[in-house]
């Protein structure tokens, strides 16, 4: 299992991409500035970096510089920033960065840079001051995502009628959650009860797989996770 480490100072930020990145099978931890991320990264080899650029005490390429003058490089690194300039991007390119992501980080795009990256064997090789850092990449087999766990069977009680012992497909569960749904409550519960049901059938269908119920429901990746946080559903 691939380890990545998030360096952002958006509490917001850090928490979106590590609920996307552990769902998707990553460990995963946190910095929310330049001197946690320095600890974290001298104390534990992380297999990929995800770097803001402006951050507080000290902005991302900066770190990066300091990280690759120190022959500290040792993980492909990822910046991400909303603000940077073309010029910034492309310094950070040459100091030692392997990509760079836009804010607002769209998921789809976030899943295949770091998939692309974490193929890569990446051995950083620190050139004199003057010189940008070489990188050598060798073709590693893919990382497979792991699919959430998601129950494909209800959990019954004991003494569940017998009507619910023979539902026996998300199908059959959605279309007996819907069944439940109170027509004489506000519009508002009405409706929450309903998008539950058909995200519930559509986790189910898809044994948890984050990306393969966004693709049918038609949701972008942050609306979906947000909407399932609003919803109170454990996608775990």
């Amino acid at each position: 299992m691939a380890d990545i480490l998030i360096v952002d100072d958006e509490i917001g930020v850090r928490e979106l991409l590590s609920e996307v990145l552990q769902d998707e099978g990553y460990s995963v931890s946190l910095a929310e500035n330049a001197a946690q991320a320095r600890d974290l990264h001298s104390s534990k080899r992380h297999d990929l970096v995800l770097l803001d650029i402006w951050m507080p005490d000290m902005d991302g390429v900066s770190l990066l510089k300091e990280w690759a003058a120190q022959q500290q490089l040792t993980a492909p690194v990822i910046m991400m920033s909303g603000h940077a300039t073309i010029e910034t991007a492309v310094e950070a390119t040459r100091i030692g960065a392997i990509d760079f992501l836009e804010k607002p980080i769209a998921l789809t795009k976030l899943l295949q840079t770091i998939e692309a990256a974490l193929t890569r064997q990446v051995r950083t090789q620190i050139a004199p001051e003057s010189q940008p850092s070489a990188y050598a990449l060798e073709q590693e087999p893919e990382t497979e995502y792991a699919a959430i766990a998601v129950p494909t069977e209800p959990r019954l009680a004991p003494d569940a009628p017998p009507l619910l012992r023979h539902v026996s497909s998300p199908r059959e569960l959605a279309q007996q959650s819907l069944a439940d749904i109170d027509v004489d409550a506000p519009l508002r519960e009405a409706r929450d009860d309903f998008e539950r049901a058909y995200l519930m059938y559509h986790l189910e269908k898809e044994h948890g797989s984050m990306t393969r119920v966004a693709e049918s429901t038609g949701l972008e990746r942050t609306h979906l996770y947000r909407k399932l946080k609003q919803l109170g559903i454990d996608k775990r």
